[in-house]
């Protein structure tokens, strides 16, 4: 499966980068639990799946991004939120009832109460 997509440098003409994505990792996997820690230099992002009823969760994907790159992650998913919500109706948020206590510092140990 191919993928085109533009970048454009400052001086330059727009180019064409081809994304080349395999059958499985196409498939995708499902998280419902998002955990951010960060350092002066990167962001982690632990994706995990949690179970009903189960005090603990397993990390399934962790993705390692510069401040830059988070940034610009955040800034497109704003971007491809507010279209799905023009097109598909307001999302509604997660409220904390029955929810563990998920807020972490930076540089402490993940733990799910």
């Amino acid at each position: 499966m191919k993928k085109k997509t533009m970048m454009k440098n400052e001086k330059e003409a727009p180019k064409r980068i081809e994304i080349n994505i395999n059958e499985k990792t196409a498939q995708g996997v499902y998280a419902n639990l998002q955990i951010v820690t960060h350092s002066p230099s990167e962001f982690i992002l632990d994706f995990c799946q949690l179970l009903p009823g189960l005090p603990k969760a397993n990390v399934i994907s962790r993705l390692i991004l510069s401040p830059q790159h988070a940034k610009a992650l955040m800034k497109t998913l704003e971007t491809n939120i507010a279209r799905y919500e023009q097109h598909f109706g307001q999302i509604r948020e997660i409220t904390d009832a029955g929810q563990p206590n998920l807020n972490f510092d930076p540089g402490q140990e993940k733990e799910i109460n």
